[in-house]
């Protein structure tokens, strides 16, 4: 991918193909999230589902590091209000969500290190592909700050109780390798192998049956929270076995051809 050198700004959505790519985009400050770009992410989110002729997105961030997570400044103001104010983590909780709900499979592009918020927005992301430079670190325990229930339920089940309890509570910077080691990274990379393989990744994902995987990522999401909607997935199940998706599927294998879908 090459990285513009544009100013500062919210998240950019470029559309290629059947790939979009939102690049978050305030390098200076290692792509710190502000307050207004949590509701712009969602309206990309948005756009992305809303388009039949997308069928993978790849979230990424311009300069040396992914992303430095959510801006503290507006935690900070809240801790100290005299008044109970509208959590600002709640709004972050929401957009990642949203994003780990997407219809499209994810990939999340690491081109460096990731801090506090965004590895949760990564770790939402259904892949994740790092360079072998790349660091995490979850800051909350120095902070004194509690992370909201659906970050913590993601890194549980994710990477699982013990690196969760690791990653939170000694709130200690893993790098590359360990990163590797414990889940979090599907796959690490040296820099100049990224776009080479995140291309490929994207590009498999762009060629399968998108109601299909669409549905089967719900199946797997909802499995991962303990809230399996059974009927639900018994009911899509059922309905792609009379799709078109399928007819062209077998199709395409018994005249030993790519699918198109």
């Amino acid at each position: 991918m090459r990285e513009a050198a544009e100013a500062a700004s919210a998240p950019i959505l470029e559309i290629s193909g059947a790939r979009a790519t939102i690049r978050l985009n305030r390098p200076k400050h290692l792509n710190r999230l502000q307050s207004e770009d949590l509701g712009d992410l969602t309206k990309l989110f948005d756009r992305i589902e809303a388009d039949p002729a997308i069928r993978v997105l790849v979230l990424t961030g311009t300069g040396r590091a992914f992303s430095a997570g959510y801006d503290l400044n507006s935690v900070a103001d809240r801790a100290g209000s005299a008044k109970e104010q509208p959590s600002a983590g709640s709004a972050f909780e929401a957009v990642v969500d949203r994003l780990e709900d997407l219809g499209v499979p994810t990939i999340c592009r690491l081109n460096g290190g990731v801090y506090g918020g965004s590895t949760d927005l990564a770790l939402a992301c259904d892949f994740r592909i790092g360079v072998d430079t790349a660091e995490m670190f979850m800051p909350a325990a120095r902070l004194g700050l509690h992370y909201y229930k659906s970050g913590i339920a993601r890194y549980v089940s994710r990477l699982g109780v013990d690196n969760a309890k690791m990653l939170f509570l000694t709130a200690q910077k893993i790098s590359a390798p360990e990163m590797l080691r414990i889940g979090y990274l599907t796959a690490m990379v040296p820099w100049e192998a990224l776009d080479e393989e995140v291309d490929r990744l994207a590009t498999i994902l762009a060629g399968n049956a998108p109601l299909a995987m669409r549905g089967m990522k719900r199946a797997i999401n909802e499995f991962a929270r303990g809230k399996f909607d059974e009927e639900a997935a018994d009911l899509r199940h059922r309905e792609s076995m009379r799709s078109a998706e399928i007819k062209e599927g077998i199709k395409a294998f018994a005249e030993k051809r790519p699918p198109k879908f």
